[in-house]
């Protein structure tokens, strides 16, 4: 099958032949429909991510058909259209029986992990508790931009920040996460401000709901400027893109007892943000990671997509084919994409 490979990081991607993958007893085989193209691919190729052994192939965010069934898999069917989260739980450990199968202790990550879906057909494990049925209306497309930027949003500002309606959101990085963050929380109620060094990315945020934009390459002192726009600070702020000075002000922006909600990856040099502890202890301010999202917490988010409350169809910039994706993924570290990118041409 054909599959976009890499065996040394920040070396050559390629397109290549590689062998078909093999089905386990607890796990099917996936005809992949579409994939998205993520920052959090770009990292695994850098070398950031030490559960990728090489050679590898890439992608996490996936739609497809199941072409396979393993012999102890009782819930899908050949021919089922389905999606998935990019972490997926073992199903065992403490973390899963209790629900929490994001933070497994044993987890499986199609694409850092495993050998992922920027190919024809990839193998998922623990299939009856991962895999996710689309409802025939939800395009493989749509489904393949959740499968880690939205879901890890809607869990963020759905569960981790519980966010309610005429509370106020602070969003630091208009990239696919971002820009997910930005939609649910205008869809909850929330007044929303959106944080970016791109015009094009912040004029993007307006269309899906911002409220407020404020470029970050312009504005000197953005806390400052967050806390004057929402009266004293937000209740919820969302580092969507991982640096130590967007974590920093996400933290600094925040009223008294707010949360702020680490999404987007902070590796590298990056790894090791200063965080004013002073302000977290005097305003009881809340640090919460946020990990991607169970699938058995999808269908809240199906229902509201279903219904037109939420529109990640809109996120999609273009959509590539297989043949296109290694140069696109080299040049993920531009910053130059607006939206989500989707492989659907195999």
């Amino acid at each position: 099958m054909k599959a976009v490979y890499y065996d040394s990081f920040k070396g050559p991607i390629l397109l290549k032949s590689v062998p078909y993958p093999q089905l386990n007893n607890d796990g099917v085989i996936l005809k992949v429909m579409a994939s998205g193209l993520c920052r959090s691919d770009w990292h695994g190729w850098m070398g950031h991510d030490p559960d990728i052994t090489l050679p590898h192939v890439p992608g996490h965010e996936l739609a497809g058909i199941v072409k396979a069934i393993g012999s102890n898999v009782k819930t899908f069917k050949k021919g089922d259209r389905v999606t998935l989260p990019f972490v997926c739980g073992c199903g065992n450990c403490r973390e899963c029986q209790s629900g929490n199968q994001q933070v497994c202790d044993h987890q499986f990550q199609p694409g850092f992990t495993h050998w992922g879906a920027f190919a024809e057909f990839v193998a998922i494990d623990y299939a009856d508790i991962n895999l996710v049925k689309l409802p025939e209306n939800i395009e493989f497309e749509t489904a393949a931009s959740l499968g880690c930027r939205f879901i890890t949003s809607f869990r963020a500002i759905v569960n981790q920040g519980q966010v309610t309606g005429g509370q106020w959101v602070a969003v630091h990085g208009c990239g696919g996460v971002g820009l997910s963050a930005i939609m649910i929380s205008k869809a909850l109620g929330a007044k929303v401000i959106g944080i970016d060094i791109s015009d094009d990315k912040l004029n993007l945020a307006k269309n899906i709901g911002a409220d407020f934009t404020l470029n970050a390459s312009v504005v000197k002192d953005i806390p400052k400027s967050v806390m004057a726009f929402s009266d004293g600070g937000v209740h919820v702020s969302i580092d969507a893109l991982g640096s130590k000075i967007t974590c920093q002000n996400s933290v600094l922006n925040l009223r008294k007892r707010g949360k702020h909600i680490q999404i987007g990856l902070l590796a590298g040099n990056q790894a090791n943000p200063k965080i004013p502890m002073d302000k977290v202890i005097a305003n009881e301010l809340e640090i919460i990671g946020s990990h991607g999202m169970q699938a058995h917490a999808y269908p809240q988010m199906l229902q509201m997509i279903e219904s037109g409350k939420l529109h990640p169809q809109k996120l999609i910039q273009k959509t590539i084919s297989l043949n296109e994706t290694p140069a696109e993924l080299m040049a993920m570290n531009d910053f130059q994409s607006l939206g989500i990118t989707v492989i659907n041409q195999f």
